[in-house]
């Protein structure tokens, strides 16, 4: 039995409930877009993206306060939130992924490579507006290997979150 991609698996389940989803991505510069498009059929869940790799296009396009930035910094479970919540509200999707942190080489703003934030959210239920799931990680590895990590553990969260009853134990058929 061959084991199907994570962005195949999560695809499947949106696209079965018709179901939409959105990124926001900083440090892997669009490569969760791409994981998510390298699946035929991706049109049918994927409304789109943005990428704001520099700081200021995170408050310009990605919808992070100002003074998010400034008070928190990139590298923040506020500014993941803030971003995973701007991307959902401008393209109306159901799920929406944000991801920013520290690739490498060097450190960042006093962060290390490896260091970071991601963010998940899914649909509001009539007035209720569910909050973002932001989680800190800690990757190790080149920065090819973080941003693949990084877009690794997203869709982990967008499965556990599509899924609550998923088990660890289960996600074997994924990796």
């Amino acid at each position: 039995m061959t084991k199907r991609p994570l962005a195949e698996i999560v695809g499947h389940t949106l696209a079965e409930r018709g179901l939409t989803l959105a990124t926001s991505e900083s440090l892997t510069g669009g490569l969760l877009g791409a994981t998510l498009t390298a699946v035929p059929g991706a049109s049918r869940y994927y409304l789109g993206g943005v990428v704001v790799y520099a700081t200021e296009q995170k408050a310009r396009i990605g919808g992070v306060n100002p003074s998010v930035l400034k008070t928190h910094g990139v590298i923040s479970e506020q500014t993941a939130v803030e971003m995973v919540v701007g991307v959902q509200r401008l393209t109306g999707a159901d799920y929406a992924l944000a991801a920013s942190g520290v690739a490498g080489p060097e450190p960042q703003e006093g962060h290390l490579p490896g260091e970071v934030w991601i963010a998940a959210v899914g649909p509001s239920a009539g007035s209720f507006q569910p909050m973002p799931v932001a989680l800190r990680f800690e990757f190790d590895g080149d920065r090819l290997r973080i941003r693949e990590q990084t877009v690794s553990t997203a869709l982990h969260m967008l499965r556990k979150l599509l899924d609550p009853a998923e088990r660890e134990h289960n996600d074997t058929d994924a990796r």
